[in-house]
């Protein structure tokens, strides 16, 4: 995203009026999840000051703001999993996970697919995409019975792309080699915790068919900002 990122976090460019991370965390409030944790590390102190501890947008409810600073911590960012495993403390039991640089206006956070989700056995649960052109390998399957497979690139079935959006359970780290808090900030991919979890049959999925674009080049986000949806990026 450079030259845009050069003075400015991604999450923080703007995109039809107002930060890019500000859609996901509105619709997190709309759903009545109010209780917010973001992962800062490039430039990450610009967010904190934009944003503060809480905030309130018009006919949404106050949203409370916690941070967990791994470029001020650990002068790096620490991968997804590094990242969450960073937050777990702060988190609940399950909780949301969703990129600072995906843009999905239509999503919704339900509190009621939360509540099935805990009931389960489940261990993660996936939004998946249709696999767009830039990304025809695909990253993940599904089963006719939702559960989200773990296949090699451009396999037949490989017909899914991680749209980054997903709920979890704290167990789900539990295994991963780090301990809660990640103390030592250590980098820590997702995809191989996923593709293990997929294994033993612990993660479910389903796909979702509205508008999701991964703001990834300066190309995407002037679309973006010319009134244009553009579909979808890879994992």
């Amino acid at each position: 995203m450079r030259p845009l990122t050069d003075t400015t976090p991604k999450p923080l460019l703007t995109v039809r009026g107002q930060p890019l991370m500000q859609w996901p965390m509105q619709a997190l409030a709309r759903g009545g999840f109010t209780r917010q944790l973001v992962n800062t590390a490039w430039l990450g102190e610009q967010i904190p000051a934009h944003f503060g501890n809480q905030i309130a947008w018009p006919g949404l409810p106050e949203v409370q703001i916690a941070y967990s600073h791994e470029g001020q911590d650990f002068g790096q960012a620490l991968e997804t999993a590094g990242g969450i495993v960073r937050a777990l403390p702060q988190l609940d039991e399950v909780f949301w996970v969703v990129a600072g640089d995906v843009f999905a206006p239509d999503f919704v956070f339900s509190a009621e697919v939360v509540q099935r989700f805990a009931a389960s056995e489940m261990l993660a649960h996936l939004w998946l995409v249709p696999n767009p052109a830039h990304n025809p390998g695909g990253d993940f399957g599904l089963s006719a019975t939702g559960r989200v497979l773990n296949l090699p690139k451009g396999a037949p079935g490989c017909d899914h792309t991680f749209s980054t959006i997903a709920l979890y359970k704290q167990a789900f780290f539990a295994d991963c080699g780090l301990p809660a808090g990640n103390p030592q900030g250590v980098a820590l991919a997702l995809a191989p915790l996923l593709r293990a979890a997929m294994d033993l049959g612990q993660v479910t999925g389903e796909v979702y068919e509205g508008a999701w674009t991964d703001v990834g080049t300066p190309e995407r986000l002037a679309q973006l900002n010319h009134g244009q949806d553009i579909s979808r990026s890879r994992f």
